[in-house]
């Protein structure tokens, strides 16, 4: 791994070879190095702080070396992502504002794949995970992770049928607590709808009708205007002196047909004459149809206004116009029947709710068993771990439990196991503990009041050396977990975590002397400044340098003859002892 890093640290390299990595320096200069960059590059949060003043941002490219079926490169390579020789490019860039970008095999993507490609990459840990090992969820998953397929299949149903749960007794509740509310709409729905069908509106009713009563009520103006424009074009029988249009128009034809053939000009209007005296016929016949047609009856204009007056009640509840009105008892008679079958519904998720509280039953079982089948060789496992970090009398076990509840709590807060009913959760019903008797004669005691804080790192050391052989990732970051252990302690975690490095590429964040003396390699961060910017740079430690280094984390004295011997002394036993 490569890790080049520009921002508020200036421009440096910073090469993780294979093997035993030991980050040293001045207090919080090797973590600025390696730990914040290494965060960026796995999706961590990008804090603007990071880039230095005046400049336009910061940015950490890392060179990671993949197989080409690893998980990791699979991934990236979906994301469009390319590997260059079996290297795998990542960079981060931050903004002086804050904004953030992300690029993977020269491809730009998502920070959240970086969080991705890390799950397969990289396991960092430092000092707050030792806090994290504290608490029962922490703890449960360590054990989940250790115990592998024979937890997670059975987990995976489980949390499918607890979700599935979740989802029908939400949907139980709010039928069942609005079944007032429920009853209430039914209710003025099923008003409406009966209301609506007692006048039976039809499509355009209303247009029509309002058509209708605009004619009856003017039918005799109506009928003399059309009585009066038919006399006007065909003539009136008690009047024989009147002139009207169809004679006058007829004369005129006669006229012209008589020298029509002289001129074909005055043959063509003599045509159009003709054609207007049809025309006229045609309309004088159809007003004098109209003018009979017309019944000014006031029993009928009665009917048609008192119907309109219905329709009017309706498209002022229901909706803007009759199309309106019909379009809501649609829509009304789906609702109602949705409302009205909630009983139906209500008695279905009932059973179902019942069946899966049977089925989560039967799960969380499964797991418990799953985990207690985990659990012995897990403790025995970490127990000789410890063994091999100085604490040869220590014993780790694993307690699983489950909370019953009482015979007062509700049946639906909790599940069947083991014929008892017990709280449950979405990972199941097992409380996960584990215990630390660090002597012999202590009785076990839960490590969060049983552990110094030596030995708590020890611990957390201990399962991830476990860890490793289970469930290994290439490569293993440690920020200062040997905070709190000294003397032969340190000395046999030093050990450990090369013995760890013959598997996985291992980088350790330290201000121990007995863990970096184990270092395959040794990089010290330093920090100098002018008064006015403070810089830092990463050198490589070998021979003379390192033993220097090794004597002032040994005595604060890089000269002091007897800091050189003991840090002489300390890298041959560390040499032999590996």
């Amino acid at each position: 791994m490569r890790i080049r890093s520009l921002g508020v640290i200036d421009d440096a390299v910073v090469e993780l070879s294979p093997g035993f990595t030991a980050v040293t320096g001045e207090t919080g200069a090797g973590k600025t190095m390696v730990v914040t960059s290494l965060g960026l590059l796995l999706g961590g949060r990008a804090d603007p702080a990071l880039v230095r003043i005046g400049a336009r941002s910061a940015v950490v490219e890392g060179r990671i070396t993949v197989g080409p079926a690893a998980p990791a490169a699979v991934r990236a390579e979906e994301a469009g992502a390319e590997l260059d020789d079996g290297t795998l490019l990542i960079s981060r860039t931050v903004s002086a504002e804050g904004r953030s970008r992300a690029h993977v095999g020269g491809r730009s993507v998502p920070v959240g794949l970086l969080g991705e490609l890390a799950d397969d990459l990289v396991a960092v840990h430092g000092q707050t995970d030792q806090q994290g090992l504290l608490r029962p969820a922490r703890q449960r998953q360590a054990l989940d992770r250790y115990a592998g397929d024979a937890v997670s299949v059975p987990l995976a149903k489980y949390t499918a049928a607890y979700r599935r749960l979740r989802a029908v007794a939400a949907e139980l509740d709010e039928l069942t607590t609005r079944a007032r509310e429920r009853a209430q709409e039914a209710d003025l729905l099923r008003f409406g709808l009966e209301e609506i069908a007692g006048v039976e509106p039809q499509p355009d009713e209303d247009t029509e009708l309002a058509a209708e009563a605009e004619r009856l009520g003017h039918a005799e103006a109506l009928a003399s205007a059309a009585s009066a424009a038919h006399a006007a074009l065909a003539g009136n029988p008690e009047d024989l002196e009147a002139v009207d249009a169809s004679t006058l128009v007829a004369g005129a034809h006669r006229a012209l047909d008589a020298v029509r053939s002289h001129d074909p000009a005055l043959s063509a209007l003599t045509e159009r004459l003709g054609e207007i005296g049809i025309l006229m016929a045609d309309v004088a016949g159809e007003l004098a149809s109209y003018a009979d047609g017309l019944d000014a009856d006031p029993l009928r204009l009665a009917a048609v206004e008192e119907r309109r007056a219905a329709l009017t009640h309706l498209t002022r509840k229901y909706g803007a116009d009759i199309a309106a009105v019909l379009a809501w008892a649609e829509e009304g008679s789906a609702r109602l029947a949705e409302l009205d079958g909630d009983d139906d519904r209500i008695g279905e998720l009932a059973a179902e709710r019942d069946a899966l509280r049977a089925e989560l039953g039967e799960l969380a079982q499964a797991l418990t068993d799953a985990r207690e089948a985990s659990a012995k060789r897990f403790a025995d496992a970490v127990t000789a771990e410890l063994a091999e970090l100085a604490m040869p009398h220590a014993r780790v076990s694993v307690q699983i439990s489950q909370q019953e509840l009482p015979e007062t709590a509700d049946e639906s807060d909790g599940v069947e196991v083991g014929g008892r009913t017990v709280a449950y959760g979405p990972t199941g019903a097992d409380e996960v503990e584990l215990l630390l008797a660090p002597h012999p004669g202590t009785p076990p005691r839960p490590i969060a009041k049983g552990a110094s804080g030596g030995e708590l790192s020890r611990v957390m050391l201990a399962v991830e050396v476990v860890f490793a052989g289970s469930d290994p990732v290439p490569t293993y970051l440690f920020d200062e977990v040997d905070a709190g252990v000294g003397g032969k302690a340190a000395v046999e975690v030093g050990r450990r975590l090369a013995r760890l490095a013959r598997s996985a590429q291992v980088v350790v964040v330290t201000h121990l002397p007995q863990v970096a003396a184990f270092a395959d390699r040794q990089l010290l961060v330093e920090k100098t400044h002018d008064g006015s910017v403070t810089r830092s740079g990463v050198t490589v430690l070998e021979g003379e340098d390192r033993v220097r280094e090794l004597s002032r984390m040994l005595a604060g004295q890089e000269d002091s003859e007897t800091a050189r011997a003991h840090a002489e002394e300390l890298l041959e036993t560390a040499r032999a002892g590996r």
